[in-house]
């Protein structure tokens, strides 16, 4: 999905500073919901991405390289951006970072069990990473944003049913998710289209976006929910699968696993609302304006080998 316009011009001097060959063709690339990428292909066959963060300010795009940097140094298969001749790996233009990654090429995460198991497995890893003292602990994809976008939708008048669900939902968080679950670095967004597999083995992890320190089991409900469905219906022998390859490297506690259903629905809540403000506040008259409520009929599906019960 691409949302600014990609200046040749531009990319052209991003590509001379990252000592590449020069631009011989450009493609939109699909996925991606928050910031604009393309496939570049240069003239000695070599194939980059390269991403304008319309999402990111400029800090906080030269915090997220650092990251992308410190958890590929720790054996997660993530691309890095290049590195360009001022010693960044970003450039900018008209306010906004541009850089560019390898380019990986392998299919978006199959519904397979050996590639969830594997991508389980990367995910306790991850969780392993120590905090250098430079992660967040705001978790711009889960509750954390939630006061931001009442905050929103109180400006432009644009509370709706959905909206007094999550505000209700809201004030119960603290009773019904404890404090004191494990916490560490996580991806937060981990969906079919931010996974590159093949042959059941996970080729690399990609945006990284939402990395922070936040509750470690959040990063296994939310990959169950953008992973282990197909279609309307959630398959269990992923999240099985997903959870054993989990577990071959970091256990959960009791306290993870009694909380799994709560994350659970605040996680479909989460990524419901994060459509609903991206979709229907900043942006209005999209065609995915109804987007969110591919989530929120979620909440009504039981879900026994997770424990999780619709209310009522």
């Amino acid at each position: 999905m691409a949302y600014t316009e990609l200046d040749l011009l531009v990319a052209a001097k991003l590509l001379e500073s990252a000592g590449c060959a020069p631009l011989s063709s450009v493609e939109d690339l699909s996925g991606g919901w928050a910031n604009s990428n393309f496939l570049v292909n240069l003239e000695d066959g070599t194939r980059l991405v390269l991403k304008i963060w319309d999402d990111r300010g400029l800090e906080e795009v030269e915090r997220l390289n650092s990251h992308f940097l410190t958890v590929a140094e720790h054996g997660i298969p993530t691309p890095v951006p290049l590195l360009l001749e001022s010693g960044r790996r970003m450039m900018e233009h008209d306010g906004l970072a541009w850089t560019l990654m390898p380019f990986v090429d392998a299919p978006w995460l199959g519904r397979d069990a050996s590639s969830l198991r594997h991508l389980g497995e990367l995910m306790a890893r991850l969780h392993s990473v120590p905090d250098d003292g430079t992660f967040i602990t705001r978790y711009t994809m889960g509750t954390d944003i939630w006061p931001d976008v009442f905050r929103a939708a109180e400006e432009k008048d644009a509370w709706s049913p959905f909206l007094r669900e999550c505000e209700a939902d809201y004030s119960r968080l603290s009773e019904l998710i404890p404090a004191d679950l494990p916490r560490g670095i996580i991806h937060g967004d981990l969906f079919l289209d931010n996974v590159l597999a093949r042959d059941g083995e996970v080729k690399a992890i990609l945006d990284f976006e939402d990395i922070c320190v936040n509750i470690l089991a959040t990063d296994l409900v939310v990959a169950f929910i953008g992973c282990c469905w197909d279609g309307d219906e959630p398959v269990e022998e992923l999240w099985q699968a997903l959870l054993e390859g989990y577990e071959s490297v970091r256990e959960l506690t009791q306290a993870e696993r009694a909380a799994l259903p709560e994350l659970y629905r605040y996680a479909v809540l989460s990524v419901a609302l994060w459509r609903y403000r991206k979709f229907r506040i900043e942006i209005t008259g999209s065609e995915h304006a109804d987007r969110y409520k591919l989530m929120t009929k979620r909440l009504a599906i039981p879900l026994p080998f997770l424990g999780y019960e619709p209310r009522e």
